[in-house]
């Protein structure tokens, strides 16, 4: 954008005069020079046209007139007295130039405030992130200026080199901080890393158990305590963590160290979101009353240009309140995806404990009937032999017939009182896991069945031998 025009024109007693007009953007005005024809050659017309006006230095005829204006937004540029053949220039010159101004006044603002800047850096001797902050937060404003081009090329890349060189050296200051900072970690590291070496060495020597947990805690406190690299914070965290399990399997076995349930992986990650969207709505909860603050600075400020500057950071801040209040939203619905798998998980967990105390109980049932039945079996048996020895001893003389009738009642008998027991049994148990009572009975009449049928296979059998034996 140029800040020099020349055209021609005609002064108050109306002779023809070249006009140049020249901003003066630091004092808020501009020079006009006047040029009679006369004095106007054709060789210096060209340097004011093509050379002046683009910024280098012509020299000026003695005869000409000069005079200083205000820029004003409302008032003319020219003088009643000066009439110019293309008034549409320095109508355009006239606005250009206001916005010429105020841009110069914010470089001026933002220039001042980097030299501040600059003097709290030449003063540092360690690195401190409140001017980092600081100096990145200028930065952050410079670029918001730039992308709304409220600042031209040659003041924004000027700002840009200044800050860049400060940046530069704030990261040397860093840097030496960081190395700084590695080096105690290192030494906190092996600190820790030589307790927890003393603390496995106990376990596995057998010394108290609950002794050797406690002091791990201790350790747990103070590695949280302290200040740590990333590297070094996640290998210690790796050693702290291992070192538990150690002690927990010596105490109460391989499965105490087992991975949590997905339950409780659940509700660590539901903790750990609900902490976040809190730490955000209070985050968003500040920016607002930044925002608020700003707004009313607006409405007190007494220039326009601090005013704009004022705008500038009430967009700023509102894109940053819009961005967060974006990533909250996807929180909110997060966690409303967990809150689901958190019911979900639940009822599974619901369904599986009941599925595994169902099978409990069967397997108890079963390996109680199996105990009722060995042991009715196991008297049955007793007492059947009994009878039938005592039949066949006492009727030796009796008809094959009766003594097959005989001993078929005393096995009916001894099943039907059996029969009784086991029946009440399965009934009990059945209807403990659930099972239907009648499925129990068939079953178990089956069985007996087969049981009576086999008996009475092996009665036939021995009448019949006895009958041949006679």
């Amino acid at each position: 954008m140029k800040t020099k025009i020349v055209l021609w024109g005609t002064n108050e007693s109306d002779e023809r005069v070249l006009i140049a007009l020249a901003l003066n953007a630091k004092d808020n005005k501009v020079d006009i020079w006047t040029f009679p024809e006369k004095v106007v050659t054709e060789d210096f017309s060209q340097k004011m046209m093509r050379e002046w006006r683009n910024g280098a230095e012509v020299e000026f005829p003695e005869e000409k007139t000069h005079m200083e204006r205000e820029l004003s937004v409302t008032e003319s540029l020219l003088p009643e007295e000066l009439k110019v053949e293309r008034g549409d220039v320095v109508q355009r010159a006239q606005t250009e130039w206001h916005f010429v101004v105020l841009s110069s006044k914010l470089n001026e603002v933002y220039q001042t405030e980097l030299s501040e800047i600059r003097e709290k850096i030449d003063d540092l001797e360690d690195y401190s992130q409140d001017v980092w902050e600081n100096l990145k937060g200028f930065w952050n404003k410079v670029q918001g200026q730039v992308r709304e081009r409220n600042l031209f090329r040659e003041h924004a890349d000027n700002l840009r080199d200044n800050t860049n060189a400060m940046f530069s050296k704030m990261k040397e200051l860093r840097s030496k901080m960081d190395d700084d900072f590695k080096s105690r970690s290192q030494e906190q590291v092996d600190k820790i890393t030589s307790v927890l070496e003393d603390l496995e060495k106990k376990v596995e020597d057998g010394f108290r158990l609950q002794g050797v947990f406690e002091e791990l805690k201790k350790v747990q406190r103070n590695f949280r305590e302290t200040k740590l690299t990333r590297e070094h914070r996640s290998h210690l965290w790796s050693r702290i963590d291992g070192a538990f399990k150690k002690v927990k399997a010596k105490r109460f076995g391989d499965g105490a160290v087992q991975d949590s349930s997905p339950m409780q992986r659940l509700t660590r990650r539901y903790e750990g979101l609900i902490a976040a969207i809190e730490k955000m709505e209070r985050s968003i909860g500040r920016d607002r009353e930044e925002l608020d603050f700003q707004k009313r600075k607006v409405e007190t400020t007494d220039g326009q240009l601090e005013a704009q500057i004022r705008q500038a950071k009430i967009l700023m801040i509102e894109e940053r309140i819009r961005s967060k209040e974006e990533k909250l939203s996807e929180m909110h619905n997060t966690k409303t995806e967990l809150e689901a798998k958190v019911d979900s998980q639940k009822q599974r967990d619901a369904k599986r404990a009941e599925r595994d105390a169902r099978e409990a109980a069967k397997v108890a049932a079963k390996e109680k009937i199996a105990q009722k039945i060995e042991a009715a079996s196991a008297t049955r048996d007793s007492e059947k032999l009994e009878k039938a020895a005592d039949a066949i001893k006492g009727k030796e003389d009796a008809e094959t017939d009766k003594k097959e009738e005989s001993v078929l009642a005393v096995a009916g008998s001894m099943l039907g009182e059996s029969l009784t027991d086991v029946m009440d049994t399965v009934k009990a148990v059945a209807e403990v896991v659930g099972d239907k009572i009648e499925e129990a009975v068939e079953e178990l009449k089956e069985d007996i069945k087969e049981t009576f049928s086999d008996e009475k296979d092996a009665s036939q059998g021995e009448s019949e031998a006895k009958s041949e034996e006679e």
